[in-house]
């Protein structure tokens, strides 16, 4: 079996990391409000729910943002290595994400 190069390897290495941290801290936002929420159930001010319901929704917002910010890093990558065909696509991919946000506002 050949192994990749070393660069190959690091890149590899970067974006597992990116895509774990995301998804440890998507986790632990979503865990975090959903156990904020716990003391409102039992009749506690309306505010101790509000908090949990945002730390909530902070969670899945990094789950949605975390395919993005693998593509930001891909073509952060790419520039690096002076990449430019699988730069343009990454840059176009970007770009149509974007649009679509930009045409939902």
């Amino acid at each position: 079996m050949i192994q990749p190069p070393s660069d190959v390897r690091r890149q590899e290495t970067l974006l597992a990391w990116l895509l774990r941290l995301g998804t440890w801290t998507a986790c632990v936002l979503v865990i975090g409000g959903a156990l904020a929420r716990l003391p409102a159930l039992s009749g506690y001010p309306l505010f101790a729910a509000m908090a949990g319901l945002d730390l909530g929704k902070a969670g899945i917002a990094v789950l949605i943002l975390l395919p993005v910010a693998r593509v930001a890093l891909m073509l952060v990558l790419f520039l690096k290595d002076r990449d430019y065909a699988h730069m343009a696509i990454a840059v176009l991919v970007l770009a149509i994400i974007a649009t679509a946000y930009l045409g939902q506002v």
